[in-house]
């Protein structure tokens, strides 16, 4: 007779227990990206509600910056850094193949013999790993998790494309994902459309600019990160709203219920056609940090959490339904009790 395993469970509920962001030093106004683009402020505001944003210093790097919002999530979660023994890192900047950024992460912040892995789901990877490190919770996996979502996406926009120079930018935000005692994160809906590949995507591969150096040298043009917008937004305004209904709908609860929508920062239209296709209530705030911050793809929603509760707009414990969506395409949405914040 064969062997038979052990199993574990974990803890019954999970939650965000606290939640550290990193804004770089450097704010970018819309007349500072203007000129290169020939655009203006007001053509940048109108078309997607962003007036400043963040770049990255070369100091700021996607290590450091992920550690400084770690460590603020650690603290707010009133746990001992020890406590944490898995590192989950969704980034799409992080310009090595291998290693990860992950592991040198959890170094950076003393951590030793933990896991730490990195994952790839675009402007969706903070909702992808929130949803990862609860079930690994659940599961017994992991004890406590550090969820972090980090870009320098100016280090892949060229600054001369109309279509990119103005959106992006750069960020880190951070979670501690843990045990609760009552559900802090609702069921995950998540999905792709690998027919809209093209829609966000590396311009080309890096076989093909190793090919492009050998013919061309040094007029070898790199690989920049490219985007149809109105693909994209085409596809959001299209197919977002029942991935949000369904997410409102799996945790047991009605629009009515919300206290916050964060969304993916993309484009302030796309938030403001969401918000009203749900027919949120007059007491949901609407995160809306693009204004100020850009879109940071996977850093986004952890930065419009923190914008919101340190503004006033919403509060520790509150219910909110996070929503992202990016490259791939991918998708995910959940509904969560908002965290104590640093």
């Amino acid at each position: 007779m064969a062997a038979r395993l052990a199993s574990i469970t974990g803890a019954e509920h999970t939650a965000m227990l606290g939640l550290g962001v990193y804004r770089p030093e450097r704010v970018v106004t819309n007349d500072e990206v203007a000129g290169a683009i020939d655009s203006s402020d007001e053509w940048i505001r109108t078309r997607s509600g962003i007036r400043t944003r963040r770049f990255a210093s070369p100091r700021e790097t996607i290590i450091s910056m992920s550690a400084a919002a770690a460590r603020d999530a650690i603290e707010a979660a009133e746990i001992e850094t020890g406590a944490i023994d898995c590192v989950i890192v969704a980034t799409s900047t992080w310009l090595l193949l291998t290693p990860a950024a992950a592991p040198q992460i959890a170094t950076e912040l003393g951590l030793k013999n933990v896991a730490a892995f990195d994952i790839s789901a675009g402007c969706a990877g903070f909702c992808h790993a929130v949803a990862l490190a609860s079930d690994l919770v659940k599961g017994g996996t992991a004890g406590h998790i550090l969820v972090i979502g980090v870009e320098r996406l100016t280090d892949t926009i060229n600054p001369k494309d109309r279509g990119t120079a103005f959106l992006f930018a750069d960020g880190a935000g951070a979670v501690v994902v843990g045990p609760a005692e009552e559900p802090g994160i609702g069921p995950t809906v998540w999905g792709s459309d690998g027919t809209q590949h093209h829609a966000i995507r590396q311009d080309k591969d890096w076989m093909q600019f190793f090919a492009e150096i050998e013919e061309q040298g040094l007029d070898a043009v790199r690989p920049y990160l490219a985007m149809e917008g109105t693909a994209v937004f085409r596809w959001a305004a299209h197919s977002l709203e029942t991935v949000c209904r369904d997410a409102i709908d799996r945790a047991g609860l009605t629009p009515e219920d919300l206290d916050a929508m964060v969304p993916h920062q993309a484009n302030g239209r796309i938030i403001d056609i969401m918000a009203r296709v749900l027919k949120l209530p007059e007491s949901c705030a609407l995160a809306n940090d693009i204004e100020e911050t850009g879109n940071t793809s996977a850093a986004s929603i952890p930065l419009a959490m923190e914008a919101m509760m340190r503004k006033g707009d919403a509060k520790p414990g509150g219910t909110a339904l996070l929503i992202a969506f990016g490259a791939g395409l991918s998708y995910a949405a959940q509904c969560v009790t908002l965290p104590n914040w640093k």
